[in-house]
């Protein structure tokens, strides 16, 4: 892959109090890189920083092969329309205020809105958009002058379940366009759609990489037999010789190295005479590291 944005020693403070403290990192060419942590971690900060919002302290970021600032699109958390435009209008303004010549700034204005969903509401007014609607709208006047790099800053956060699906899946296309790093405190849409983590607390970068390296890391992987009661799930864990814990029903039985395996934990289950109801490999949910990673830091 290659490297578009190299981050190195990104630091901010404000009088005596340091928002992010020497954080480094890099994105890669068509990826989707997920910056979390919880409100007060930093996020809005560093991407202040990096859209050139906010000068930072001290560090750098350098765009390579190309010009920062001419090369990124940002969507804020609470992004501001004008009500008495309408969404060609708009975003037809945001491109030739990020640089697309007169001439095709409507004809890109309205590509890009039919490629965010908007094709069919062009002309009418932001005023009667839902959030949904607007969601899509900053978006567009984010990628309308094609960048390599957008950054959004809690994209999803105040939408509903439906609006959030719509927006997810129209992020998950764009990554195919360009690079995106965006941040949220939602981790199951971390989850769903990152190449790279970034782990943000009090302003410090205290784990980053890919989904399944961060899994590797903390995860303490399991299988979970639930049985039909109490007294059978208690039975089966004093004479089991795997390691094992209870909870109510539920038994876990722990993997290191991939032992035991699942046939393994089968064959032992065949040999008592409870019904068992389920038997499923589990692993650690992002929130379940997340939490793991704060406690550690």
């Amino acid at each position: 892959m290659t490297t578009i944005l190299q981050v190195t020693g990104l630091t901010k403070r404000f009088a005596e109090k340091t928002v992010v403290d020497a954080i480094d990192f890099t994105l890669e060419e068509h990826t989707s890189t997920a910056l979390i942590g919880p409100n007060g971690a930093g996020k809005t900060t560093t991407l202040s920083m990096l859209t050139g919002l906010l000068k930072p302290s001290l560090g750098s970021v350098k765009m390579l092969g190309g010009d920062l600032r001419s090369n990124i699109g940002f969507l804020p958390q609470y992004p501001q329309f004008q009500p008495w435009l309408s969404a060609l209008e708009f975003t037809e303004m945001a491109a030739r205020l990020s640089g697309v010549p007169t001439k095709k700034a409507k004809q890109e204005a309205q590509k890009t809105l039919e490629f965010v969903g908007l094709g069919n509401d062009l002309h009418k007014k932001i005023a009667t958009f839902s959030g949904g609607m607007k969601q899509r709208l900053g978006i567009s006047q984010a990628i309308v002058h094609k960048p390599k790099l957008l950054l959004l800053d809690e994209p999803v956060s105040a939408l509903d379940p439906v609006g959030r699906r719509e927006v997810l899946d129209l992020l998950k296309g764009l990554q195919q366009e360009t690079t995106i790093l965006y941040s949220t405190h939602i981790l199951n849409d971390a989850e769903e759609m990152t190449d790279q983590l970034l782990f943000l607390r009090n302003g410090q970068l205290v784990e980053q990489g890919t989904l399944l390296e961060v899994r590797q890391r903390f995860d303490e992987p399991a299988y979970v037999v639930e049985f039909s009661t109490v007294e059978e799930a208690q039975h089966f864990m004093s004479h089991s010789t795997f390691k094992c814990t209870v909870n109510g029903c539920y038994v876990y039985v722990a993997m290191q190295n991939e032992e035991p395996s699942m046939q393994q934990v089968l064959e032992r289950l065949t040999a008592y005479p409870y019904l068992v109801r389920n038997v499923a490999r589990q692993t650690a949910t992002l929130e379940e590291i997340f939490m793991k990673v704060a406690k550690r830091a």
